[in-house]
């Protein structure tokens, strides 16, 4: 086996807990709050529950971010099974589904801030486990913060377009709801193909980078100082 098949095998395993822990208990999150307001659609299906596995999705959980990681792609991204929520089963439709939608960054906050306090006892480990579980680590804070920033998008379908839409008076929300049909088609276009065209007239077409990269910063700087790592 060669020193670059061992170092790509290398890299993955720490991405694989990270990655996999960041993208499902996303999901979780969902279909937990959803739950707790009145929704029962996620509990049939057996997804109120913080085990990873019961919201793993084969392409959006392993096989893309594999694909990414593997061919050295500029970014990585994933995701999970979607949670169903039926939001006119919610106590406060409007109220709660906010709770919901913000349920999922939150929770990436939330891990990212455990695995920066998990970081002070890396004294407790043997030596050579210390160089994996650092990166594990750095990966889980970088991952989530990801996740919750760009998720935090006020585009519906994103958790940001659905808390925006709960929160703005009604001749904004109501615009902003009905985008929700293209909005995938709006996130890939600022995700692939912008950037794609970019670079091939040679102009710096990222536009979420512009838009997400002050607040990427911003939140990996909160959750170093709170857990002490600074």
């Amino acid at each position: 086996m060669n020193e670059q098949l061992l170092s790509t095998l290398y890299t993955a395993s720490t991405w694989v807990i990270p990655a996999l822990l960041a993208i499902t208990l996303h999901e979780a999150a969902h279909a937990f709050v959803a739950s707790r307001r009145g929704d029962p659609t996620a509990a049939r299906l057996g997804r109120v529950t913080f085990n990873p596995l019961k919201h793993v999705d084969p392409f959006g959980t392993i096989l893309l971010p594999g694909i990414l990681l593997l061919t050295h792609a500029p970014f990585l991204f994933g995701y999970a099974k979607p949670v169903p929520v039926n939001f006119r089963m919610l106590k406060n439709p409007r109220r709660d589904m906010v709770l919901v939608a913000a349920a999922g960054p939150g929770i990436n906050i939330v891990l990212a801030l455990a695995a920066g306090l998990l970081a002070h006892a890396l004294p407790l480990l043997p030596p050579q486990a210390v160089p994996w579980v650092v990166e594990n680590l750095r990966n889980m804070i970088v991952l989530n913060v990801i996740l919750a920033v760009f998720n935090m998008l006020p585009l519906p379908p994103l958790d940001g377009g659905r808390v925006a839409v709960g929160l703005l008076p009604d001749f904004l929300a109501v615009p902003l709801a009905r985008l929700e049909p293209y909005g995938m088609f709006i996130i890939i276009g600022l995700l692939f193909i912008l950037p794609l065209i970019g670079s091939q007239i040679g102009t710096n077409l990222n536009v979420l980078n512009w838009l997400l990269s002050d607040a990427f910063d911003a939140v990996i700087r909160f959750v170093l100082k709170v857990t002490g790592n600074t």
